[in-house]
């Protein structure tokens, strides 16, 4: 027997070195090497969508003299606590910030159960001219919101509403996409369950609120996100309606802040960092709930 032999029988894992790697490293660095265009071009994207934001922390530190200076700061200056005495002097940013909290919690809440039970219905019940309802409220989303404003500020104006928070959130109680979006959710919803909690005589309401809700948590908490935000962000119909600058919301009352000659960037800028805290920490906390809800209803027709 040669040496050769003799060392490979006493240690055979020298002659399997060469097969030590796992059957699919090619493949998986293969795909690596192919993906790595994309994961460089999300990265870029990442980075020019963060940089505004961080340009807004930076810009509500400092004094607006500085944001045209040269260089421009791209450290936190030591101005934050007195653009906040200046934004709050300014426009009163404390009690703006609890007016579009109560409006957009009020405004989430009705107008959730309107699409909540509009959706169910338009999803469980077979009735005549369903279809016809529903695309009349698919018609209403490619309605433009300016053609609205007049014929709405004349209703609200002829029931005395005007600077009033309810001619801001009543119009719009009735979400189409909030409907529609509710609807595609409980068509995935099987309707045995429905009709054996009918059989064992429980009511409608019971029926719909312990079997059904549960199940639809995912696409109600998407709904309760977009509702939220989209009322949190309005800003052209709370305009027309508010005219006291002590009911006026958040986007209104920043606005108030772009003068004819001066503008307060830096109070500008870290009232707008305030607003946007809260949106970027409810969606971070339900981001989960927020995308298999929108995605649970686009599987169904």
């Amino acid at each position: 027997m040669s040496v050769t032999s003799t060392l490979t029988s006493v240690n055979p894992r020298t002659t399997d070195a060469r097969d030590s790697r796992p059957a699919g490293a090619g493949p998986a660095l293969r795909r690596g090497i192919l993906r790595a265009p994309v994961y460089l071009l999300l990265a870029v994207t990442s980075v020019l969508a963060v940089v505004p934001f961080l340009w807004m922390v930076v810009a509500s530190t400092h004094p607006t003299s500085e944001l045209f200076g040269t260089p421009l700061p791209v450290l936190p200056g030591g101005e934050l606590w007195a653009n906040l005495a200046r934004l709050q002097e300014s426009v009163n940013f404390s009690q703006v910030m609890l007016n579009s909290l109560g409006i957009a919690v009020i405004y989430t809440v009705f107008s959730s159960i309107v699409s909540i039970m509009c959706g169910y219905g338009l999803a469980t019940y077979r009735f005549r001219g369903r279809g016809i309802l529903l695309g009349v409220v698919l018609v209403t989303m490619m309605i433009p919101m300016q053609v609205l404003l007049v014929p709405l500020f004349q209703m609200m104006a002829s029931a005395g509403w005007i600077d009033s928070y309810q001619a801001v959130i009543l119009p719009f109680l009735a979400n189409a996409f909030g409907i529609f979006l509710m609807r595609q959710g409980f068509l995935d919803f099987p309707v045995s369950l429905i009709e054996a909690a009918r059989i064992d005589g429980a009511s409608e309401f019971r029926t719909f609120y312990r079997i059904v809700l549960p199940v639809a948590r995912p696409q109600i908490a998407a709904l309760v996100i977009y509702t939220f935000i989209s009322q949190w962000n309005a800003f052209i119909w709370p305009l027309l309606m508010l005219n006291t600058e002590d009911r006026y919301t958040v986007p209104v009352a920043l606005n108030t802040m772009i003068g004819m000659s001066r503008v307060d960037y830096s109070g500008l800028m870290l009232g707008s960092l305030l607003a946007t805290l809260p949106l970027m920490l409810l969606f971070l906390v339900f981001q989960k709930q927020f995308v298999s809800g929108l995605l649970g209803g686009a599987v169904k027709g």
